[in-house]
């Protein structure tokens, strides 16, 4: 089953190389869609895929990098889209 995978991860996670552990991690387990910093301090994730294999980003998500500090993780599944060629490190938005 696909699914699409909408996350915001908050804690001390911009400046300790989040977005390209994500991307990382993103691309090995094949998923498409984007992560970007927001304004607030705060990361935003957007994957599609299997669902199980989501789930897996997700945990890597609640661990983060080693100087991470993750102190919250907000989710949301939707519906597949297709819409995402690739996974990627996007601009920053609010």
């Amino acid at each position: 089953m696909t699914a699409q995978l909408h996350v915001i991860v908050s804690g001390r996670v911009q400046g300790v190389a989040f977005r390209y552990f994500v991307e990382q991690r993103a691309v090995e387990l094949g998923l498409t869609g984007w992560v970007r910093n927001l304004y607030d301090g705060r990361v935003e994730v957007l994957a599609e895929g299997e669902r199980p294999t989501l789930e897996r980003l997700l945990d890597e998500l609640r661990l983060g990098p080693r100087m991470a500090r993750i102190e919250n993780v907000d989710l949301e599944w939707r519906p597949y889209t297709g819409e995402f060629p690739d996974f990627r490190i996007s601009f920053s938005g609010f």
